[in-house]
């Protein structure tokens, strides 16, 4: 059976053929790194992840890249909640990124690039669409002119003519079209283009923007734009043509239609052979959002709900759809994680009971076995169906939970048949910590917790004076792989 996806760029349901036969390049827009990541980056995150599972079970080798935005006037916002710099900032909150993404059993991505290590790659992309007559310079920033590529608009099905204009309304004056975009900002960040995202405790706007990054260009001091970003990173680590890019359902227009005119401007070749995009996570009549503050972080939600019923919430919903946060939705995903967990549980047990059997036989268990073995790939390979997957699984339960309750001796090979398929699918391929195969996270609370209280003993041993220890008690941290840095608002540390 052959994977079938839905296509952004062309509005069909495609059979996906990768440009390796053997192999798959997968492209995920990541988090702009200002704020604790919430269950709408969850959302995108783990249905990626079951794409990446999926791609490898079909036999795939995935070459998976996700990128952190560390560099944009949110991070520059928060200066002073969480750091004294943009860079601080960032890191900050890159470090709450890889915690949550371990906490939500996530397959590492290949890389994980960040925009201030790509800078390089970056102004020479730059530099390749002005020598290809495709972008200008103005007062030390460039401009894509988006009526210099003829394409532009067809990811998002729209033309130019019918286009708001873009960017801020101080560029439009530099602009010789008012839907042209930048590739680069000439010079820092304004403190009237902080002003909408700053909280109260955040430092004042212009001590804030002192600390913005800029580096020297051909065209002077300064930072590049936000489309730019993601078509050099998504270049330099999986070549000019990816075989999907995923990201979410508002980022269709601008930010990947820019990222396609670009990129495609630059190369003469497809940027992407499949846009795959992911549905909003809504509470009330609201995406879940950060500016918006109407958002549950990854962490509390693992912390009131745990990894499994997150995980079965997040995928209850095909990933294309849009979903609902709410209490009913979550009751469901609970039940329904209980009844796999009970289910996976019992057929364990049964196994491994004196009542199991060489010579036992259930026709039904053992059909129900061959039957999801049928149902998971068909939904799975109908455009990465999680909501069909579960649903086939549940009903597998079923068959497993009546041969447990109506058996009095039990089918041994049956049961092991049953406990492959829980392992193989929904553990191997949505992720699920059903027994001792959810993943090798571990218990990262108490992880956290005890590396916590080994840095408030370490700061004890600082203010006393007996710094020889303080540092003794880092390095003991560091010979377990728990990487400690030290900054002004106090240390931050990296779980191995």
């Amino acid at each position: 059976m052959t994977l079938r996806v839905t296509n952004t760029l062309s509005g069909e349901r495609e059979a996906f053929e990768p440009q390796d036969p053997d192999a798959v390049t997968l492209y995920y827009c990541g988090l702009t790194t200002s704020d604790p990541p919430h269950l709408g980056h969850a959302r995108g995150w783990v249905h990626v992840d079951v794409m990446h599972r999926w791609l490898s079970w079909l036999g795939y080798d995935v070459h998976h890249v996700e990128n952190f935005t560390d560099v944009n006037e949110k991070i520059v916002a928060r200066v002073g909640e969480v750091g004294g710099s943009e860079a601080d900032v960032a890191r900050t909150y890159i470090q709450d990124v890889i915690r949550d993404m371990r906490s939500l059993n996530l397959k590492r991505a290949e890389v994980y690039p960040r925009v201030s290590e790509h800078v390089p790659e970056i102004i020479d992309l730059v530099e390749t669409l002005i020598d290809r007559g495709y972008a200008y310079e103005a007062n030390g920033s460039v401009y894509f002119d988006v009526t210099a590529f003829e394409d532009y608009g067809e990811l998002s099905n729209q033309t130019v003519e019918e286009l708001d204009a873009q960017g801020d309304p101080d560029e439009r004056g530099e602009k010789r079209h008012p839907q042209d975009f930048a590739l680069w900002k000439a010079g820092g960040v304004d403190p009237a283009d902080i002003g909408a995202h700053r909280h109260a405790d955040a430092a004042p706007a212009e001590d804030a923007c002192q600390t913005a990054q800029t580096w020297d260009s051909p065209w002077g001091e300064g930072r590049p734009g936000w489309h730019i970003e993601c078509s050099a990173m998504s270049m330099t680590h999986l070549g000019e043509t990816i075989d999907i890019h995923v990201g979410g359902q508002d980022l269709v227009f601008p930010h990947h239609e820019n990222e396609v005119a670009q990129s495609e401007a630059a190369t003469g070749d497809r940027f992407a052979n499949y846009w795959l995009h992911v549905g909003l996570l809504e509470t009330g009549e609201e995406k879940m959002s950060s500016s918006l503050g109407n958002f549950a972080t990854v962490e509390d939600a693992i912390a009131e709900y745990g990894l499994g019923v997150v995980r079965t919430f997040l995928l209850s919903t095909a990933y294309h759809s849009r979903a609902a946060y709410t209490e009913e939705t979550l009751s469901e995903a609970t039940k329904r994680f209980e009844t796999l967990e009970r289910g996976y549980e019992r057929a364990v047990e049964a196994a491994d009971s004196v009542d199991a059997t060489a010579k036992t036989t259930d026709d039904a268990l053992r059909d129900a076995v061959e039957t999801v073995r049928e149902a998971i790939p068909r939904a799975m390979n109908d455009d990465f169906n999680t909501r069909e997957a579960l649903a086939a699984l549940v009903e597998f339960t079923s068959a497993v939970n009546r041969h447990v309750d109506e058996f009095e001796t039990h089918d041994y090979r049956g049961l092991r048949r049953a406990i492959d398929v829980y392992d193989e699918f929904a553990v191997g391929v949505l992720g699920l910590p059903l027994g001792d195969g959810g993943g090798d996270t571990g218990d990262i609370r108490l992880a956290e917790d005890l590396v916590e209280l080994v840095l408030d003993v370490r700061a004890q041993e600082r203010d006393a004076g007996n710094y020889e220890r303080a540092d003794e008690l880092r390095d003991e941290l560091a010979a377990l792989g728990v990487e400690v840095q030290d900054s002004d608002d106090g240390p931050t540390y990296r779980l191995p």
